[in-house]
């Protein structure tokens, strides 16, 4: 199947003007100036992008596939994630983890919705693990896994300075993060130890460790949600001085709200010079947001949705707070760079064919997913395989 794109104001991120992007399967192969192409023996199918935006799909690094939660009783168990509503978001790409509960929710079950997202319309990875260590795995050891199943590219979401974590020690992080190590070079992967942190008063002090006392570098571990609090965030831009990367939640509040918001953040990281090439945004979607008191007894729970990434990038642009460029960065292609997804968060010959389309006031008009329209006028053509049949 070709498809060509015509016309579009392509940002790859880098701005590149007015092009025409020929698509064949799953693949970019060729960007050229407008009208230049021309075929004989087919016809591709056409979409008219003038006056229209074309960016790189959303990639999505922190997504509960099967949901999460569960803090407050089996009844609190979000739901799983549903394929449209991950391309109403304009997410293409996502990576899956457990989380707090890695005893009724099983890697197995966390592999096999990831393959039927895939087989949906989507990319997608996961973590082995769960909050807690010893790390839960399918073969025994992380190392194994990153080596042996195709869709591991690390481990998480280990929980650290949260009430809810399995308190690891220094040790055993170490271990843990030497393995992911060793385990991504064997597979030619990056073998991430993905972190949740808490609001607890270590904050990153067991990272901090880990990349002074170790040779590990700071690139092989990355923290998320380190926007609960100011104090949190202090330290998580001290860890990208000292070489690392963090990930941000897309909160549900675009400026003040329970916990910094992702504009909240990028005003921090511009005063204090930080390279927001080093920052990435999830929306920990389908995931639980539990309220606490200081006693540790749960007050309220609400769900994460991945409705929050595409909300917060359209207002960050409208505000001015970050260009187009730099958005697209935050939001697809630094995540593409450290996890070592070579073909996502760019627009380039050779690139997945994973696309956004947004009118000139940033209402998302097309989604393009692994070569394939999958929203077009707004309207999702993607839908769940197995779906709720209609009352009579």
């Amino acid at each position: 199947m070709f498809l060509l794109i015509k016309e579009a104001n392509v940002y790859a991120p880098q701005p590149l003007g007015i092009k025409d992007i020929l698509i064949a399967g799953s693949q970019i192969v060729c960007v050229g100036n407008s009208g230049e192409f021309s075929f004989s023996g087919i016809k591709p199918q056409e979409l008219n992008a003038s006056g229209n935006i074309v960016i790189p799909g959303f990639i999505d690094p922190h997504v509960h596939i099967l949901g999460g939660g569960g803090e407050g009783g089996p009844a609190t168990r979000a739901p799983e994630i549903r394929i449209e509503d991950i391309i109403e978001s304009g997410v293409t790409t996502l990576i899956g983890c457990l989380g707090t509960d890695g005893t009724t929710r099983h890697l197995e079950s966390l592999l096999a919705k990831a393959r039927a997202l895939e087989i949906e319309g989507i990319s997608t990875f996961i973590f082995s693990g769960s909050y807690e260590l010893p790390l839960i795995t399918f073969t025994g050891n992380i190392r194994r896994d990153l080596i042996l199943i195709d869709k591991v590219i690390g481990a998480g979401e280990v929980a650290i300075s949260d009430h809810r974590s399995s308190q690891p020690t220094f040790e055993e992080l170490a271990r843990l993060v030497a393995d992911c190590r060793v385990g991504g070079l064997l597979a030619g992967k990056a073998g991430i130890l993905h972190c949740h942190i808490g609001d607890g008063p270590a904050k990153l002090e067991l990272l901090f460790r880990l990349i002074r006392e170790t040779e590990i570098p700071s690139t092989q571990i990355i923290p998320t949600h380190v926007n609960r609090n100011k104090a949190l965030l202090e330290e998580a831009f001290q860890f990208i001085k000292e070489g690392g990367f963090i990930d941000i939640t897309a909160t549900q509040q675009l400026e003040e709200g329970s916990h910094l918001s992702v504009s909240q953040v990028i005003r921090a990281a511009r005063e204090n010079n930080i390279p927001l090439e080093r920052i990435m945004i999830s929306s920990d979607s389908n995931g639980s947001l539990p309220v606490f008191d200081k006693k540790g007894e749960l007050k309220g729970l609400t769900i994460a949705t991945q409705q929050t990434l595409l909300d917060n990038f359209k207002y960050l642009v409208k505000k001015e707070l970050l260009t187009l460029e730099e958005a697209i960065r935050l939001f697809s292609t630094n995540a593409a760079q450290f996890y070592r997804f070579s073909q996502k968060g760019q627009i380039a010959t050779g690139s997945a064919a994973d696309l956004l389309i947004f009118d000139s006031h940033l209402h998302l008009q097309q989604v393009i997913s692994q070569g394939k329209i999958a929203l077009d006028d707004g309207i999702c053509l993607i839908k769940s395989t197995i779906s709720r049949p209609r009352q009579a």
